[in-house]
């Protein structure tokens, strides 16, 4: 990150931050001295969601290519992978 702003000093300072955004900089804002989130520019935002097929968009090209016999996993192995009991009872 090039350039840090506080939470409060991002408040008076936005315009700003929202310029060096757009300018291609990075900004991070951060809360008691810890880095909390950042300000990129859409054009930034845009190349990190794209270029990358969702998870279920590449489970599913991963399931046409492989059975998951092939890959090991057994018959019925989805089925026992959660107690759907109503759990214990508890005693307030």
């Amino acid at each position: 990150m090039a350039k840090s702003y506080s939470i409060a000093e991002a408040r008076s300072s936005l315009p700003t931050i929202v310029d060096q955004a757009e300018t291609g900089l990075d900004i991070e804002l951060t809360r008691r001295g810890r880095p909390v989130a950042a300000v990129v520019s859409l054009r930034k935002l845009e190349q990190l969601r794209g270029g990358r097929p969702r998870f279920d968009e590449t489970y599913r090209a991963f399931l046409r290519k492989y059975s998951l016999a092939k890959v090991g996993v057994e018959r019925g192995f989805f089925e026992t992978g959660r107690d759907r009991s109503t759990g214990r009872k508890v005693s307030l």
